[in-house]
């Protein structure tokens, strides 16, 4: 089984990367950019136990390390490989 999760940063937070992709952009002539927010996407390959909510599992990952959920959102997906 595989788990995507994606992790942007809250639509209030500032983001220096967006900004520096936005303007960069921008310089290359792409003008019809108007915000850039820069995530990150992780793919998990998951062995789950025999009756172990998957969900759960990934969100308490996600939680407890892989975002910052005090600066950063994120979704799960999750696709049978």
């Amino acid at each position: 089984m595989t788990a995507l999760v994606h992790i942007t940063p809250k639509p209030d937070i500032l983001d220096p990367q967006g900004k520096a992709v936005g303007s960069a952009l921008r310089d290359l002539g792409y003008h019809e950019v108007a915000e850039v927010r820069v995530g990150k996407y992780i793919t998990l390959e998951i062995e789950p136990k025999e009756g172990e909510d998957v969900r759960a599992r990934l969100d308490e990952m996600c939680r407890r390390l892989l975002a910052n959920i005090n600066v950063e959102t994120y979704r799960i997906e999750i696709t049978e490989s």
